[in-house]
């Protein structure tokens, strides 16, 4: 009888992983917007987490790069077409057209997309952020550093105006709001005000766009600068490098804020305080496993602070470390550099009050509970209705 249940358990098991892929033969795709690889946040990201979870469960990746808007659709539909992918994942929200077309050609193929709304196909998994939570609390910090520094302004570069980047925008707004009601609550400064400096390029690929778009908000003097545009975040900190070369200064604002990606450890961590993660490479991560595990399913994904959902947060210290050695995969940085990277991060961090600190990880706490609501916006009206609500003049 023992015998018996034990073939038994065997025959399960083997029913059980002829429905995986993960059984080294299967094969996985992702296609990248015009962002393309390189720029240490979004589409990085993504390859990052597709990659990994290649490796993990034995299955074979291909990746496609879109060099124009134009190559979407056929870059797309090329893939479904093969019959060969158990899962291909387009990470971008400028592809959603591509593959709500493709998705309805091959009923019988599996997709997911990062940052598209594609929310009734049963065959695409789409992946959304709550980027403005992430936003709120990195607005926070800035406005309290621009107060705190007695500076007038925070900066903001954005890239194509499209409504994801409508949830930073309205998140960086509305934290920069709370932490300056927070600072002067607090007793720290009197009647303080923050403006906001915001620049939409048009571009996730002109890093001199980026960089101009900088310079032009440090001139009017802003305390610190978000990159909402991926690459051109490497233009962002150049032009803050560059200012703090021509004053002679070494810590303190200007600052550099990152997204997606931990990108406080670039440039040496001399600038950068902060980033806004956003975590693509979980949300790619966790499509694949779906696929493998059997649990995949069309419709909305939503990601948001909550550890469980594992979507986006404010950059930490166990960040930081994680983070360089991706730099140091990337070839953007050299391994020997991490310690004096993380003794400029720690000295520009220990620059800033801990009650500034406090109070991020008091709105954070408020956005866990539902006790505060950080709103967001997916159309011009929506947006144009956040703005005359936060319009930090």
């Amino acid at each position: 009888m023992k015998r018996i249940l034990t073939l038994l358990a065997v025959v399960l098991l083997g029913i059980s992983l002829v429905g995986m892929i993960g059984l080294g033969n299967g094969k996985v795709a992702v296609v990248l917007d015009v962002g393309g690889r390189g720029d240490l946040s979004f589409n990085d990201m993504g390859f990052k987490g597709t990659d990994q979870a290649a490796v993990d469960y034995g299955l074979e990746m291909v990746e496609v790069q879109s060099a124009t808007a134009a190559d979407y659709l056929p870059n797309v539909r090329n893939l479904a077409r093969s019959g060969e992918y158990d899962l291909i994942l387009a990470v971008g929200f400028l592809l959603t057209d591509a593959v709500s077309t493709v998705a309805d050609e091959f009923p019988g193929q599996k997709f997911a997309i990062i940052d598209g709304f594609i929310p009734d196909k049963a065959n695409v998994m789409s992946i959304l952020f709550r980027e403005n939570e992430a936003s709120a609390l990195v607005g926070a910090l800035a406005g309290m550093v621009a107060t705190h520094f007695g500076y007038r302004y925070v900066g903001c570069v954005l890239g194509i105006e499209i409504p994801v980047l409508y949830h930073f925008e309205a998140g960086y707004r509305f934290g920069i709001d709370w932490g300056v009601k927070k600072y002067n609550e607090l007793g720290l400064a009197i009647g303080a005000d923050v403006g906001l400096l915001y620049s939409y390029t048009g571009t996730f690929s002109d890093i001199a766009l980026g960089k101009a778009a900088t310079e032009a908000q440090l001139a009017q003097g802003a305390a610190a600068v978000y990159n909402v545009a991926g690459p051109l975040g490497i233009g962002d900190l150049e032009a803050i490098t560059e200012y703090h070369t021509a004053k002679g200064t070494t810590f303190g604002p200007p600052y550099y804020i990152g997204v997606d990606a931990n990108q406080d450890y670039l440039g040496n961590g001399l600038h950068g305080i902060a980033s806004g993660m956003k975590r693509v490479d979980h949300g790619c991560y966790n499509a694949v496993k779906s696929v493998v595990e059997g649990t995949f399913h069309g419709g909305i994904v939503s990601l948001g602070l909550a550890v469980a959902e594992g979507g986006v947060s404010i950059s930490k210290l166990q960040d930081l470390v994680d983070f360089f050695a991706f730099g140091v995969a990337a070839g953007a940085v050299d391994e020997v550099d991490f310690y004096t990277t993380l003794a400029n991060w720690s000295a520009n961090r220990a620059n800033i009050p801990p009650e500034i600190w406090e109070a991020v990880d008091e709105l954070e706490a408020g956005i866990l509970d539902g006790s505060i609501v950080v709103p967001t916006a997916d159309s011009v009206q929506e947006m144009q209705a956040v703005r005359a609500q936060y319009p930090l003049p």
